[in-house]
């Protein structure tokens, strides 16, 4: 049996979206009979906690990590020999953890800077590595990247903070020769749809370029479209799958923070509703996105359909995807056959498989 450290919380915006997550994963694993679960909530600030203070975490119904003052202990990475707890008294054991499943959403755990700590401490984990997560979490870098493959995408521009500072009114005028209306304003790094505003005509640009550029130094305005959005999870190392499709129908204008996680109103169709042709295109389209980015383990890929003409085009992938067990990656799979606690297994077995590139030792 496998021992499977959970990390949760992190110092990003979807730090409470991380903790539901964990919730969701820790419960499955509780039933499974390849893996043992080992918790390792991290606070706002960035501390790893004691497995039992989260544990303690996790079985209860707190939305944040926060330390206990009663418990000292720490965990940390020991670069070519995994994990360690520190004690309050400066002593330290090694923690005992074969795969590490990294459930920390957005800044600091998406985006290859857990990645390489976890390189650093040579243990495997689950998802894609060091450059895959930081180019999919980098709208400005991806996009590039999916038009060199040919890879269908919205129009879009790049901006960023110190353009508008110095000439906001050169951005705008730059969107509008560029861009028809309406167009979304977006952090270039981000997720949960924090920051995404959308701008239905001019007077709008002003409150959306500023209300993104909160969430980050450089943004991406893109051509909206009357759309349908379409999702596909993605599982695999060097040969991935695609799952069924899956189709989310938002509960406001468009699928905002609040319509993935507070009104609950959002409705997930499964499966969605296309024509076979159609939909085997999408999903193709999702395994050469998922290449392009260079992944393994496991990614979720967003498309938006023209309600119209049915063009496609391929939105963005997530390479650390919402994880409880009615998020759309799970139920995707469950609907094609993969259930809830048989897929984190899965992704636990692509984790050890997965060829990091790890160079050779001196001695050979």
């Amino acid at each position: 049996m496998r021992r499977v450290g959970l990390l949760f919380g992190g110092r990003s915006v979807e730090h409470e979206v991380s903790v539901v997550s964990a919730r969701g994963v820790a419960a499955a694993m509780a039933g499974s009979a390849e893996t043992t679960c080992v918790p390792l909530a991290v606070t706002a600030d960035g501390r790893w906690l004691s497995p039992e203070t989260s544990r303690r975490i996790l079985d209860g119904d707190a939305g944040r990590v926060v330390a206990d003052p009663e418990d000292a202990a720490r965990i940390s990475i020991v670069p070519g020999a995994g994990f360690a707890r520190v004690n309050d008294d400066g002593t330290g054991e090694p923690l005992e953890i074969d795969v590490l499943f990294p459930l920390i959403h957005g800044w600091g755990g998406e985006d290859g800077r857990l990645q390489g700590g976890l390189e650093l401490a040579g243990v495997p984990y689950v998802g894609a590595g060091v450059t895959g997560s930081a180019v999919a979490m980098d709208k400005v870098f991806s996009r590039r990247l999916f038009e060199e493959r040919g890879l269908p995408v919205c129009d879009w521009i790049a901006a960023d903070r110190i353009e508008l500072q110095r000439d906001r009114d050169a951005v705008v005028a730059r969107i509008k020769k560029q861009l028809d209306f309406p167009v979304f304003v977006k952090p270039a790094n981000g997720g949960s749809s924090l920051g995404v505003v959308k701008a239905t005509r001019e007077g709008d640009l002003e409150r959306a370029l500023a209300t993104a550029a909160r969430f980050d130094r450089r943004l991406v305005v893109e051509r909206g479209h009357d759309v349908r959005e379409i999702e596909c999870a993605v599982l695999g190392n060097e040969v991935p799958e695609a799952s069924v499709l899956g189709e989310i129908v938002p509960s406001n204008d468009f699928y905002d923070f609040d319509a993935k996680y507070v009104d609950a109103a959002s409705e997930l169709i499964i499966p969605a509703a296309l024509p076979p042709a159609l939909a085997e295109r999408i999903r193709t389209l999702a395994c050469e996105a998922y290449r392009t980015l260079d992944l393994v383990g496991f990614a979720r890929v967003d498309f938006f359909v023209g309600r119209e003409n049915e063009e496609v085009w391929l939105n963005e992938v997530n390479t650390l995807p919402g994880f409880t067990s009615i998020s759309m990656f799970p139920k995707l799979w469950d609907a094609s056959g993969l259930p809830y606690t048989r897929l984190i297994e899965r992704l636990v077995d692509l984790a050890v498989e997965a060829d990091r590139g790890v160079p050779p030792t001196p001695e050979e």
